[in-house]
């Protein structure tokens, strides 16, 4: 286990000595790509990749326990929320889930492939911020990254995660059952979420033993289990008022896959969700990283800042190295 952390009240600080040590890594430049300042309404190919993007359907027809009555997905968000060059795609109203291929230049690639999940509190997903934006740079650093469209909003009657727990599951066992036609090593894809969908991936790495839907055809007969996890600001991971206790849909075990957490002490969505979370993982004994960091708020993605917390790229990159997940291919 690592974590790092920095400038926090003393009964944190405690409980994370008691988890383990303590290291402090430095802070490097690091150059992102400019946020989105327009929406399109087909995907975008992005800058910084050598490959046409190729996006799949998800289910044939209508997905499972739809109605295919929710509307016409569109952007929502509105004139007056964000600045011009702070712009977020609030992608809504999703009733045909997908996955975006997003290839690595060739020279680079490592054969490691990445689901991501953006946030949006199961409402909507910021799915440029928190999702080509961060596709981006994955390819950067030689990873395939899967663009993860799920359904939102939660549909009514049904736990906030149901829909798009089905579509995690049915992506993971489409790329892996794709891998080698892909050019993908299938022991080494990773989930990455932001938010709600750092939710969802903490959940998908804990609900791998059976599918949560009928059989569709042999890509549900593989395994849809993430060989690492990735969460970035992770949303309802634990009970609100006893922060040790995990939500029940998360059931952490010796098979949970290894995890790299970042978020911040002043994060409203309360930063108790990734210390409890690798508290449980630290008892099942699953390597973990923790990077607590004292400011940053909530919703940042990967744009730059002046807050530290804005660096979580390249410890991120450095865990994923370190951890043998980029490996030559």
């Amino acid at each position: 286990m690592r974590i790092e952390y920095k400038s926090a009240a003393l009964s944190l600080s405690a409980l994370i000595f008691a988890l383990g040590a303590i290291s402090v890594a430095a802070s490097p430049k690091f150059n992102r790509s400019e946020p989105a300042k327009k929406v399109e309404k087909k995907e975008r190919r992005s800058k910084m990749t050598s490959e046409v993007q190729e996006t799949i359907l998800l289910w044939k027809g209508i997905a499972p326990g739809d109605k295919g009555d929710l509307g016409e997905e569109s952007d929502t968000t509105k004139p007056e929320q964000d600045p011009k060059d702070k712009y977020v795609i609030r992608l809504g109203h999703v009733t045909k889930p997908s996955i975006t291929l997003y290839r690595p230049d060739k020279k680079k690639d490592t054969g490691a492939a990445v689901v991501v999940c953006p946030g949006g509190g199961y409402n909507i997903l910021a799915y440029d911020l928190e999702g080509s934006e961060v596709c981006n740079w994955l390819n950067s650093i030689g990873v395939t990254a899967v663009l993860l469209k799920y359904r939102v909003p939660s549909r009514a009657g049904l736990e906030k995660h149901t829909a798009s727990l089905q579509d995690a599951q049915r992506a993971f066992g489409i790329v892996r059952s794709h891998a080698k036609e892909w050019g993908i090593d299938p022991k080494r894809i990773g989930v990455l979420g932001f938010s709600a969908g750092g939710h969802l991936s903490a959940t998908l790495s804990n609900t791998t033993e059976s599918r949560s839907y009928p059989e569709v055809d042999d890509a549900d007969k593989v395994s849809c289990r993430p060989d690492f996890t990735i969460l970035i600001y992770p949303a309802y991971l634990t009970d609100e008022k006893s922060w040790w206790i995990l939500a029940p849909e998360i059931k952490v075990t010796d098979k949970t896959p290894p995890a790299f957490i970042v978020m911040t002490q002043d994060d409203p969505v309360r930063v108790e969700n990734a210390v409890g979370y690798t508290m449980a993982l630290k008892s099942a004994k699953v390597p973990v990283e923790l990077h607590i960091y004292p400011s940053g708020g909530h919703g940042y993605g990967l744009r730059p800042s002046e807050n530290l917390v804005s660096h979580w790229p390249e410890r991120a990159a450095e865990w994923l190295k370190a951890s043998g997940w980029l490996k030559a291919k």
